[in-house]
């Protein structure tokens, strides 16, 4: 049995008073990945064109209001 299947049964097993705990904690663990993979790519530059691009669009007048 691989460590994912084990960690699925053990999710399984859990009260829903500790599904509700883990499922905050996870939600908290995932966001914090995602922010340091955007901040990353915001310092290495990644994301430069398209903003250039909007900018672009805006002037243009290829934008609406919401």
């Amino acid at each position: 049995m691989s460590t994912v299947e084990e960690i699925e049964r053990a999710i399984q097993q859990l009260p829903p008073e500790k599904l509700t705990e883990l499922r905050a904690w996870f939600v908290a663990f995932d966001a914090e990945g995602w922010d340091r993979d955007l901040d990353e790519d915001l310092r290495a530059g990644l994301l430069d064109q398209l903003g250039d691009d909007a900018l672009a669009d805006l002037d243009e007048g290829r934008c609406s209001s919401l």
